[in-house]
């Protein structure tokens, strides 16, 4: 029987500081797993929150700057107090009322899109 696993979005990163800084302290997400095939060759790695997973990529031709994932959630109003309370200096999100739900959109610094959305039932 044929079966799909759930997707691994890869988003492109130009800096290792700066995608650290976004993904595992302001968001929380915890690093996996990071690869380079030398050293001062670019990273790769694996950070993941929950069931949300997302590689992050230094490589060329990997991801688009300016990609969008769609990730639904529960419980926004605590991402929200939790994302405030950490202070990020370069973002500042509020929830967005959708018809189909209610967002909060993220920009990490390389111009990737993260919505994470409460569906409505």
């Amino acid at each position: 029987m044929v079966s799909f696993a759930s997707p691994i979005p890869v988003l492109r990163s130009f800096s290792e500081e700066k995608a650290k800084e976004f993904y595992l302290d302001y968001l929380g997400m915890q690093l996996d797993w990071e690869h380079r095939f030398e050293p001062d060759t670019p990273l790769y790695m694996q950070v993941s929150r929950g069931d949300l997973r997302l590689h992050i990529s230094e490589h060329h031709g990997d991801g688009v700057p300016g990609s969008a994932v769609f990730v639904p959630v529960r419980e926004i109003e605590a991402i929200l107090a939790e994302l405030r309370a950490r202070n990020y200096r370069h973002l500042r999100p509020d929830i967005v009322e959708q018809d189909w739900g209610r967002e909060l959109h993220l920009l990490d610094p390389f111009g990737n899109k993260i919505r994470l959305c409460e569906l409505r039932d």
